[in-house]
């Protein structure tokens, strides 16, 4: 679609505003009077008729008026932008007017967007009308510009002027979303006559998710009824969704300014379709995070209301807004959402996030996970993914899911939109969308059973084997068993102690003079000999020292090393004792057999090991290992000759810097 005559346009208005503002804060000017110019066109046709309504009876309802501009808002002034020219001195002042016969929601959209406070600067620096003039020359009557139109224009404006907001933020390419919306309207049934349709975007920016879905759903059935939803927390980003609502005739009271991980909003509701892009790596606890979030977020978890599963690492609110989403979704209703490449795997086996996905498998949530290719965003090149999500699949997906290798279809743009270098085309939609549907291995699909990403994780260790030796090096290792030095020196050092720390430091040299007795007397018996027994080492100290048992214990500890030729020790029952100094974990697919597991890549490696089932488990996504194709390495000839071939260009290039002309 071209927008390039409305976006030059828009543009070139910018540039009056050098001077006055820096090229950054441009937008606190161009978006909002974007806005009101795109009501104004809309309401022009109808304007006379609202003003003949109000000035013959100024409290009529509402409704009245809404029924005469034909739209859920409406304007009673006089004034519009070309009439406001007509009276220069005046053009702040009317200006000022001409926004308060806006209705009410209007003017909530603008003061979003602070514009009052912008039209009192642009009347200081002088620029006031000159941006008024050319906004009124700007035509974006929704008879020129339709909705989806101008969805693209508002895209575009803002990705010029938020090239640096975090990933995730504002906006996300139509080709993305068109993507999205494709997949989640497969095998969904959206016909009948005045079907009722209800779309939900927890983060919804300026509303291009809300738009393509509800222009895309109208296309299958025209006779549908769609209502959109819409929650968002950045104020401008909320002012032009609302915006763009109102004009496509949506219920206002739909589109709500709100943090949706701290509000629980439309907790009655459940809807037909979710799809969102929530910010990545967003803090909903901690000192980052938004008063009052974190405590909402664990009190909505304790009560088991949204966050069912779990509640991930507080530096990353991703896995919150997917299981938000689970919990708004109908039984037959399907969720789309994009997330960057943490909730696959971060976290440990107990982890929230491990536990969260464990939860998504085991209750066959997950349809579908699509790798997309980097660079596809304005303002991010990371790695995304759209996870696909319902409660009901059909019968030929249950209890498994798709892996999706989408990140090689794509085409590369001319010319670099911010970070975005690449594209979906429509083709490349179309193959993504085959193979999502095929539901078939493939190079690009992989097909698995829920059980293939959760794990078990067992704790092995090896049995205890130590032996014990008095030599000068096995010494050096005993003061550390009896006291701290560097505790010691540091209590020393001090001028004053308090009673706490005087009776550590009498403890520190009690240990230090019990320590250095010991020493003195086992240096008169140092030996080469090696005992491999502990009690027969034991039996040899008792020879030497007087000291009491635990005494005795804790200096052989000292005195060992790690010995396979040792003898295996055991407890006062006879059961080995394993040593928590070998302690490792395996993490073993749930429906392996941990025996044979074992026997094939543990034992062989490491005699006598044991494995520990303390019940953890766990589940992750890897979804790059899945897909990864081995390359050999280059030849040891080929790498030679690489090298020598750059060596001579680098000589040459040495030598043309030198040659005389």
């Amino acid at each position: 679609m071209d927008i390039s005559k409305e976006v030059n346009f828009i543009w070139n208005i910018a540039d009056k505003l050098r001077g006055a503002y820096t090229s950054d804060k441009y937008k606190d000017v161009i978006i909002p009077m974007v806005i009101l110019r795109r009501f104004e066109c809309a309401l022009a046709d109808t304007k006379s008729k609202v003003l003949t309504k109000f000035s013959a009876d100024a409290s009529c309802p509402v409704t009245v008026l809404e029924k005469a501009s034909g739209y859920n808002f409406y304007n009673t002034s006089r004034f519009d932008l070309k009439e406001l020219l007509n009276d220069q001195n005046n053009i702040k002042a009317n200006l000022l007017n001409y926004i308060d016969g806006f209705s009410a929601n209007i003017k909530e959209i603008l003061a979003n967007l602070d514009f009052p406070k912008q039209i009192e600067k642009m009347h200081k620096e002088n620029c006031l009308f000159s941006i008024v003039k050319a906004f009124s020359e700007l035509d974006l009557d929704p008879a020129s510009v339709p909705n989806h139109k101008m969805g693209y224009i508002f895209e575009d404006i803002i990705r010029r002027f938020s090239e640096n907001a975090e990933a995730g933020d504002h906006y996300t390419g139509r080709d993305i979303i068109a993507l999205m919306v494709e997949i989640l309207l497969f095998d969904a049934d959206v016909s009948g006559e005045n079907r009722v349709i209800s779309v939900l975007d927890q983060a919804c920016g300026t509303g291009g998710m809300l738009s393509v879905a509800n222009e895309t759903i109208k296309e299958k059935n025209k006779h549908a009824v769609v209502y959109l939803y819409g929650q968002e927390i950045n104020g401008e980003s909320y002012a032009i969704c609302k915006a763009d609502m109102l004009i496509k005739g949506q219920k206002e009271q739909n589109i709500l300014k709100t943090d949706t991980l701290k509000n629980n909003e439309f907790a009655n509701e459940k809807f037909d379709f979710i799809i969102e892009n929530p910010p990545f790596g967003t803090p909903w606890g901690g000192e980052k995070a938004k008063d009052g979030v974190e405590y909402a977020v664990k009190k909505a978890f304790e009560e088991k209301s949204r966050f069912l599963a779990g509640l991930p690492a507080k530096s990353d609110a991703q896995l919150l807004f997917m299981q938000s989403a689970l919990e708004r979704i109908k039984d037959n209703g399907k969720i789309a959402i994009i997330q960057n490449g943490s909730p696959l795997f971060s976290g440990d086996t107990l982890s929230g996030e491990s536990q969260i996905r464990r939860y998504l498998l085991e209750n066959d949530y997950i349809d579908a996970i699509i790798a997309l290719p980097t660079e596809l965003f304005y303002n991010t090149g990371i790695a995304t993914y759209i996870w696909v999500l319902r409660k009901q699949k059909p019968k030929d997906r249950k209890g498994k899911l798709a892996l999706i290798d989408a990140s090689s279809l794509f085409f590369k743009l001319r010319k670099a939109m911010g970070n975005k270098r690449n594209e979906l085309s429509k083709e490349n939609i179309a193959q993504i969308i085959k193979i999502y549907t095929k539901f078939q291995n493939s190079n690009l699909c992989k097909i698995y059973s829920n059980s293939e990403f959760i794990y078990k994780e067992y704790t092995i260790m090896t049995p205890l084997q130590k032996s014990y030796s008095i030599t000068d090096e096995s010494l050096e290792n005993l003061p550390s068993a009896f006291y701290n030095e560097s505790k010691l020196a540091d209590l020393l050092a001090k001028d004053e102690l308090s009673p706490k720390e005087q009776k550590e430091l009498e403890k520190q040299k009690g240990a230090k003079v019990l320590c250095e007795n010991i020493t003195q007397k086992l240096k008169a018996k140092t030996s080469h000999k090696v005992y491999l027994n502990k009690d027969e080492f034991i039996k040899a100290l008792k020879a030497v020292l007087e000291n009491d048992a635990k005494t005795l214990e804790k200096i052989a500890a000292a005195l060992s090393c790690d010995d396979e030729n040792a003898d295996i020790q055991t407890d006062k029952k006879g059961e080995i004792l394993y040593d928590k100094d070998s302690k490792d974990s395996e993490l073993i697919n749930i429906n392996a057999d941990i025996d044979e597991y074992m026997k094939k890549e543990v034992l062989p490696h490491l005699k006598g090991a044991k494995a520990f089932d303390e019940n953890k488990i766990g589940a992750e996504i890897p979804f790059t290992r899945y897909f990864y194709k081995y390359q050999s390495p280059k030849s040891t000839e080929q790498i030679k000759t690489e090298f020598q071939t750059l060596q001579a260009t680098a000589k040459e290039l040495e030598n043309g810097l030198f040659d005389e002309n």
